[in-house]
């Protein structure tokens, strides 16, 4: 199949680094990124190539964004990927991903994600959504259940709900610590994100959701009215039909959306 070459390096801490090294479930994960021509294929930490390999195999480009010098080495000097990526050298978490844009095609996003960025990396590249058409990451197993959480369970939150506002969120498969070298401490698993041609439920303001979002979860055992007493009055919430004793958790996306709505008209009208 592919022309291994390993790239004998030492998983460094301070990145999170732990390479995933089994086989079965890297071409399931291929199979699930569904690498494509027609798209440009964009990867997020290469690590050591483990999908980068295989995804390069059927395009002629593939996209890298890595900040490891050392590993950015390796790959130019890679046999077989030399001439198929096109390297940035960089943090992920300050790149603008709309300069990899080209002529009409959308990105496909994918990467093992080191645990630690995931969730600030995720808010990053959600501001591009419009010129992504999907989104593949091996994430810690909880990350991807409070991206696919629904109302009402405890790991329904700020990140679910921001998430959902910009995509549908779709859990591909587990993956065991086992499939990685050296073995992280927890379960891992795979998250498709499709962000939304159109938003189901638009916003006039995402920053004013993310700020009502981090204000309702702030403290999860108080009610919505308690935690937002400061943003929201009781009229509002009756114009709203929100029920204001209940947790945070217990509202769903499109009441946030529009409570969030309705503090941009608030604003406004100051």
């Amino acid at each position: 199949m592919s022309n291994k070459v390993h790239l004998g390096h030492t998983a460094r801490k301070r990145f999170g680094q732990n390479f995933l090294t089994n086989e079965s479930i890297i071409s399931r994960i291929v199979g699930a990124i569904a690498p494509d021509n027609d798209h440009v294929m964009v990867e997020i930490g290469p690590g050591l190539g483990a999908l980068t390999e295989p995804v390069a195999e059927s395009i002629d480009q593939l996209t890298v964004v890595e900040l490891d010098r050392d590993l950015v080495e390796r790959l130019e000097s890679h046999p077989f990927l030399k001439d198929k990526l096109r390297i940035h050298q960089g943090d992920a978490m300050q790149f603008d991903f709309s300069q990899l844009r080209q002529d009409g095609k959308k990105m496909k996003v994918f990467g093992n994600l080191p645990y630690n960025i995931s969730t600030p990396l995720m808010f990053h590249l959600f501001e591009f959504a419009k010129d992504i058409a999907t989104m593949h990451f091996m994430l810690q197993k909880e990350v991807v259940l409070r991206l696919s959480a629904n109302p009402g369970t405890k790991a329904y939150g700020k990140l679910t709900v921001m998430a959902q506002y910009y995509c549908q969120v779709v859990p591909v498969l587990e993956v065991p610590p086992t499939a990685f070298a050296p073995p992280p401490k927890v379960d891992s698993a795979v998250v498709r994100l499709l962000p939304y041609e159109e938003k189901p439920w638009p916003c006039d303001d995402v920053e004013v959701l993310r700020h009502l979002c981090t204000t309702a979860f702030n403290m999860r055992r108080k009610t919505l009215r308690n935690n937002l007493k400061t943003l929201l009055s009781d009229e509002d919430f009756a114009s709203l039909d929100i029920d204001s004793s209940l947790r945070p958790e217990q509202i769903s996306v499109p009441q946030y959306v529009a409570m969030a709505n309705l503090l941009c008209k608030k604003q406004a009208q100051i």
